[in-house]
């Protein structure tokens, strides 16, 4: 059986690393070990790691903090199994996870693999609708761990795993925040690697707690769509650019209504079908006309947040090449 380890870093996140902890003790397949990182926390979670010592094959570390992606490097180097798993802490993992990533690796022989996230039911209002937000059709999340995606399969680090030669070949992350696992996915791809998605390897994702934390967060991802470019500035697709498009078609809109009455009210149209789309396939998704409406309010902030970290950046990284 294949050994694998689980690499889970984690900053100041106690209550999240017990629950996504206690799924794991439900795996179905139990060759794993469990590696948490601690990223210089200053509420650490140690007390709750040590309550699941007598349950799963897990190891702690404390270190100086230094970003995501230079913690999960940390847990690559003290693993000891064939294949490698980042979670985020803020996951849950069903019990058939690690099954149905055996049978995946069984079957193809991928070097790399990744999974898409979602909803648990048991998620707040709010939860749901961020997590539609983020893996609509009708956003840009929809192009994100599913088959539809766009391009060649990046996995992202919420749900992603690596074989030790890839680990040993690539050295992990090259930067430590800043779509760090984008710019992993690319290189892991550079290299020749066999890179799959696996569909029913699924995490459920909590995500933000309120909409504030997710607009902060989705701006941070607009803005680390053009630090990538920085490196791969063929990655940078038109695709990419559809939310800045987005907002500047909202602020354009909003200025009609002094000049061009006419033209505002088609754009009200417009935005209004947007928004019953988004309404009714959310609510028919999660069979909940209040999933429905908060995921309306989800999908605009995330549109409008990661429009304004691209356009924000793209403007900075302007600016320091001139």
């Amino acid at each position: 059986m294949r050994l694998y380890s689980i690499i889970i870093p984690v900053y100041n996140r106690p209550s999240e690393i017990r629950e996504l902890l206690d799924t794991l003790t439900h795996q179905k397949y139990s060759n794993f070990e469990v590696i948490v990182v601690e990223d210089g926390s200053t509420e650490d979670c140690k007390k709750e790691v040590e309550r699941f010592s007598s349950q799963l094959n897990i190891t702690y570390y404390k270190k100086a903090n230094a970003g995501q992606g230079f913690a999960r490097n940390y847990g690559f180097e003290r693993a000891r199994g064939d294949y490698f798993i980042v979670f985020d802490s803020d996951c849950l993992i069903p019990p058939h996870y690690l099954e149905k990533v055996e049978e995946a690796l069984q079957a193809h022989q991928w070097d790399a693999f990744g999974g898409s996230d979602k909803a648990h039911p048991d998620f707040t209002l709010l939860q749901k609708a961020i997590s539609y937000a983020m893996t609509s059709p009708f956003t840009t999340g929809g192009i994100r761990g599913n088959q539809y995606h766009a391009g060649s399969f990046h996995p992202r680090s919420f749900n992603m795993g690596i074989s030790r030669q890839v680990y040993q070949t690539t050295k992990g992350y090259k930067i430590t925040r800043m779509g760090e696992d984008i710019e992993f996915s690319i290189r892991i791809l550079a290299q020749g690697f066999r890179v799959g998605l696996v569909p029913d390897a699924f995490v459920y994702h909590k995500r933000r707690t309120s909409l504030l934390q997710f607009y902060k967060q989705l701006h941070f991802f607009g803005r680390a769509r053009i630090n990538i470019s920085r490196f791969y500035p063929a990655e940078l697709k038109l695709l990419h650019a559809l939310p800045a498009a987005f907002l500047v078609g909202l602020f354009c809109w909003i200025t009609t209504w002094l000049w061009a009455p006419t033209l505002f009210k088609t754009g009200a149209i417009g935005l209004g079908v947007f928004s019953l789309l988004l309404f009714v396939h959310s609510a028919w998704s999660f069979q909940s006309l209040r999933v429905g409406l908060v995921s309306v309010a989800a999908a605009f902030v995330q549109l409008i947040a990661y429009g304004a970290g691209f356009l924000q950046e793209a403007l900075a990284n302007t600016k320091s090449n001139n």
